[in-house]
């Protein structure tokens, strides 16, 4: 079996990926948060400090890196490395939108750290204006998800760590101005939501961490708690773990869900995101960090979505999936 559909063949660490066509040049690309599993650094530091890394294909089978996107911190982002997070990218009236999770420095620990969402426009996928940050009441926001719902308006949605890990909805009528609506899904704490439109329904994936939550709603402000997918392990040696952080692309009477794994962890929470504890017991000596390598290195699947009696059904053992040309 074929699988998985990408690495990072700089860094390995592949995650949070996004993908879109890039209409100018005919091709599929795929954003990624390019964690860096090999850094030595302290605590978490290997899942901060990440750039935005793009990987490029014809049809969303083969994918090649391009690099790593340059100009993602603001004006006020003072010098040296910071943090960027999970992508999300649209295309509106011929231009992209990038909103993206940004901490300031390579922090070591995972809490208290103030995170936000920085919103940015191009015209060709690559060079980037900063728009400004949303502002959406929270000093604690990453994830974005983005949307066009029923009513016409654009709808923001993403994780708020000072309410709980819950997902949070804000509204606009341009893309820049944004108004939280409120919680739109609640516990248990959650991350990484992705909406999009499938068969008759407008649907959420939100990420447990033990696989991805389905929430379904027909005008994409109220919404109905499903199952989980993506929670049992694939076929697949490198698909064993549960699916993380994904990203849905519609192709007519289906989906190809982009989602990235933890090939080497055997747990459901990366508890500290570097297993170093487990790593450590497990190896032992010279092979300590080895082992933590191979506990956080990622690797990015497909999974066909489908929508069968108004319930969305996922299946993660297929072949990479081919992307139809827009």
């Amino acid at each position: 079996m074929s699988a998985p559909v990408y690495r990072d063949p700089v860094t390995d660490g592949a995650a949070d990926p996004v993908v879109i066509r890039n209409v100018e040049r005919g091709e599929w690309w795929m954003l990624t948060t390019q964690r860096r599993p090999d850094d030595e650094g302290p605590g978490v530091a290997w899942v901060h400090g990440s750039a935005i890394a793009v990987a490029v294909s014809p049809d969303g089978v083969q994918w090649e890196y391009r690099g790593t996107l340059p100009g993602l911190d603001p004006a006020d982002a003072g010098p040296g490395q910071h943090t960027h997070w999970a992508p999300e990218v649209i295309r509106h009236d011929d231009g992209y939108h990038l909103w993206l999770s940004w901490i300031a420095g390579v922090p070591a620990e995972w809490g208290g750290h103030p995170r936000r969402i920085e919103h940015f426009t191009s015209d060709d996928l690559w060079n980037w204006r900063h728009e400004g940050r949303v502002d959406v009441g929270s000093d604690f926001v990453i994830d974005a998800a983005v949307a066009r719902t029923p009513d016409g308006r654009w709808r923001l949605w993403g994780k708020d760590e000072a309410a709980g890990s819950s997902t949070f909805a804000a509204v606009s009528d341009d893309l820049v101005t944004w108004t939280r609506e409120g919680i739109a899904i609640g516990g248990p704490p959650h991350e990484g939501p992705n909406v999009f439109e499938l068969g008759g329904w407008q649907w959420m994936l939100t990420d447990e961490w033990r696989g991805q939550r389905v929430h379904r709603s027909r005008d994409g402000v109220e919404w109905e708690r499903r199952g989980l997918v993506l929670d049992r392990p694939g076929a697949h040696p490198d698909d064993r773990q549960v699916g993380r952080h994904a990203d849905a692309v519609v192709q007519g009477d289906h989906a190809v869900l982009f989602y990235f794994t933890h090939p080497g962890w055997d747990g459901f929470e990366l508890a500290d995101a570097g297993a170093d504890a487990a790593a450590d017991g497990a190896a032992g000596g010279a092979a300590d960090g080895a082992a933590r390598v191979a506990a956080r290195r990622t690797a990015v699947h497909v999974a066909r979505l489908t929508v069968v009696d108004d319930e969305l059904l996922c299946d993660r053992d297929v072949e990479p999936l081919p992307l139809a040309a827009e």
